[in-house]
């Protein structure tokens, strides 16, 4: 798309809203099923496209992003029309006779910036959200997974028109441009960096908006979790895209007493995935740049390496490594890893490891392995994080009863089944008032008779 595409495009969507079609339930869920149906018929190519920005394994890429989107889409067909229907609430005895509802609408023409780790996933699910909702949307994919991005780019185009549906190609001018243009609502998933960016550029207009942001999640293992089964876990969330996961394990909290054991399963576990040598895998993924392949090399550098440490800088490979470091003031401790390395600190107490988190800004996801109950509750009660899993890694993301999304600088807002429905919905609430009786005492002149009934009314 060219710069100058990008205010008639918008025109176009503002125009189509206002027409009321996709307000109408019957047309979002042929949309739904549109989409559903593009997918379906383009799963191999997107699986390509995917290999070919990531080396994803066509496994993979089924696993965590085309499958993830077709769930996503009949998760949606099944509920819509009870998420779309008006919601009637409890009036208070202060406003009888009346009855009260909350009505979902549209918010119009949204904006969708999608990243590159998941380039398909995560530019179609609040792709999802915004058509269950009944809004027009534009598409930023990122250009960094280009191959992505342009199928992305031939799918819509070939099945929705774009004053509905458009998708928005390119680099940082493109989406600087976009951002300079007044949406009702904008979704974003990526950095805090770019996240600061987009909200500021958002509150121009004061246009309400979702960050999908990132963060340092930790990983606290205590003593009394099961080993074996802990570690396989954490390598299933850290290898996954090769660590390119906004909620994968970014940090190990080990007790002190268990860090001896963890290297070996570590290793058991690495070889069993991904054989004796990951990066003679074919399937493994590539980290998406070398600018990105060159950060995490250097964060090699910031620690001791229990296992791995093997890279390849012809096909943006590293190895899954295990680093034990100390303290928190390297740089593999300040920045989100974004890659699968994966540090390991010790601590001597749960308070220890909670304090440790708490010290750091709030994270988007926390994984504790346990089969303590007093731990449990201890670290679910004191720190905030955006979401995770006791005794699991990252598949919380993959129930749509269950919101996905930050707090503090992780992010804002959340989205998954409803709870996307809802973020691209605006609820309009309605009072309907019956004629048939008007309580007298809210009108003025007040007196104190009326000043007593207020009061016995309003509590």
């Amino acid at each position: 798309m060219e710069i100058e595409e990008i205010k008639t495009i918008k025109a176009e969507q503002n125009d189509f809203f206002k027409s009321g079609k996709t307000k109408d339930l019957s047309y979002r869920i042929q949309a739904l099923k549109t989409l559903r149906k593009a997918i379906k018929e383009n799963s191999k190519t997107i699986a390509d496209a995917l290999k070919e920005d990531l080396n994803k394994s066509t496994a993979e890429s089924y696993l965590t992003e085309i499958g993830m989107a077709l769930a996503s889409i009949s998760y949606s067909l099944k509920h819509i029309k009870s998420w779309a229907k008006p919601k009637r609430v409890n009036t208070p005895l202060a406003q009888f006779p009346s009855s009260s509802h909350i009505v979902p609408e549209p918010y119009g023409v949204c904006l969708i910036i999608a990243p590159w780790n998941y380039p398909f996933l995560l530019a179609i699910d609040p792709l999802i959200a915004a058509i269950s909702a009944g809004n027009c949307a534009i598409v930023k994919p990122s250009e960094l997974s280009s191959a992505t991005s342009k199928l992305i780019g031939d799918i819509i185009s070939k099945n929705f028109e774009q004053s509905y549906i458009a998708v928005a190609e390119g680099g940082k001018e493109i989406s600087e441009a976009l951002l300079s243009e007044q949406f009702d609502y904008i979704f974003f998933t990526g950095g805090t960096s770019i996240g600061r960016i987009v909200m500021q550029k958002a509150a121009e207009n004061l246009t309400p908006v979702t960050l999908e942001l990132g963060g340092k999640s930790p990983c606290i293992i205590d003593k009394s979790a099961d080993i074996e089964l802990a570690v396989k876990r954490i390598l299933f969330g850290k290898i996954i895209n090769s660590g390119q996961t906004c909620v994968a394990p970014d940090y190990l909290l080990v007790h002190a007493d268990i860090k001896d054991k963890i290297k070996d399963a570590f290793v058991k576990y690495s070889t069993k995935m991904l054989g004796k040598n990951a990066l003679e895998n074919k399937s493994y993924p590539r980290i998406i740049n070398r600018r990105h392949f060159d950060r995490l090399v250097a964060y090699l550098q910031d620690g001791e390496i229990i296992s791995g440490g093997e890279y390849r800088t012809d096909t943006l490979q590293i190895s899954p490594t295990l680093l034990s470091v100390n303290g928190l003031s390297s740089k593999v401790m300040e920045e989100e890893i974004f890659g699968p390395i994966l540090p390991i600190i010790t601590y001597s107490s749960t308070n220890e490891a909670i304090n440790i988190i708490n010290s750091r800004p709030k994270p988007l996801a926390l994984y504790l392995f346990t089969t303590n109950s007093s731990v449990d509750s201890n670290v679910i009660k004191n720190v905030s994080f955006g979401g995770g899993c006791i005794n699991d890694t990252i598949i919380h993301l993959a129930s749509p009863k269950l919101p996905f999304g930050g707090v503090g600088s992780s992010g804002m807002g959340s989205y998954h089944g409803k709870y996307g429905f809802d973020t691209f919905s605006h609820h309009k609430s309605i009072l309907k008032k019956a004629n048939w009786l008007d309580l007298p005492f809210r009108y003025p002149p007040f007196s104190k008779i009326k000043l007593q009934l207020i009061k016995l009314f309003l509590g």
